[in-house]
């Protein structure tokens, strides 16, 4: 009974991840279906207060729900916050162009600029064959991006992926900072509050009155992140960094397979084979890591 219980606790780490990563795909989905119609600041603003109003009910009907919400760091959550804004802003516009799996190559280059930002802002030097690793990670990009741009592609959408994933990265950094704070529901005070104040202003000039059905798809976004957010948050209290990064990759199926449910989109041979490149990179970094 004992091994029982604690095959169902080394799998409870990874299963979260594969959910998170999930909900997180199928938010960038329904984004890209909404990106058309809505600007970037309301489907923004719709999506943080829905995660607010869960919040807050949710510590209504079982108070102290999620942990604290005060911090004493409150700097450091409202950088973090900026980069969140960032990042939504920045997927949200290159989705608008580019299909979710070219996309999401470019967001597989996180784990390098988080790398990168550790070693010069916390002083975690990794060995010198992850930097090689990085450089050969980054190169697959390119590959997988050259075509598209080659033939006059939109090279603004793939600034923007860029964006989304720099700034991912650094919301990744600053929660290593963070995180001796335990609790989520202060990781979603401090994320959703910031970006409604700030991005308001900008969705209600820019305010287009949602149609029937779609704002059942706006307030469905803040289900996803909220619940996204959640199940990451969970996943690395289950389970160390190690275990889980590989697990990302599991996005890009997510990608490929709604890019052909929803859009009749496949990945070129030139995505396909940046894919395996980055793909491989990222896994030789982990392993030149734990050496």
């Amino acid at each position: 009974m004992r091994h029982g219980r604690e095959w169902e606790s080394a799998l409870q780490g990874p299963l979260l991840m594969l959910a998170a990563l999930g909900l997180f795909a199928v938010l960038d989905a329904n984004s890209k279906l909404l990106s058309g119609g809505y600007p970037v600041a309301q489907v923004l603003v719709i999506r943080q207060l829905v995660m607010l109003a869960l919040l807050l009910g949710a510590r209504a009907l079982r108070p102290g729900l999620g942990g604290s919400l005060g911090t004493a760091h409150p700097w450091l959550h409202l950088l973090r916050a900026a980069a969140m804004m960032g990042s939504g802003i920045g997927f949200f516009m290159a989705l608008r162009e580019i299909p979710m799996a070219e996309g999401y190559l470019v967001y597989f280059t996180a784990p390098f600029l988080t790398m990168a930002m550790a070693a010069l802002l916390l002083g975690e030097m990794p060995p010198r064959a992850v930097w090689l690793w990085s450089a050969v990670g980054f190169l697959g990009v390119l590959v997988a991006m050259a075509p598209g741009l080659q033939s006059g592609g939109p090279l603004r959408a793939y600034a923007y992926a860029m964006l989304g994933t720099i700034s991912y990265a650094t919301v990744l950094t600053i929660n290593r900072k963070l995180r001796q704070e335990a609790g989520v529901a202060r990781l979603i005070l401090w994320s959703a509050l910031p970006g409604v104040l700030v991005l308001a202003p900008f969705a209600w000039t820019g305010w287009v009155p949602p149609a029937g059905l779609d704002w059942a798809a706006l307030a469905a976004n803040g289900v996803f992140a909220g619940t996204s957010t959640i199940c990451l948050a969970l996943a690395f209290r289950y389970a160390n960094a190690a275990r889980l990064a590989p697990l990302e990759f599991s996005a890009l199926v997510w990608a490929v397979g709604l890019d052909a449910a929803i859009w009749g989109t496949w990945p070129t041979p030139a995505t396909l084979l940046g894919a395996s490149i980055v793909v491989g990179a990222c896994i030789m970094s982990q392993r030149a890591l734990k050496t």
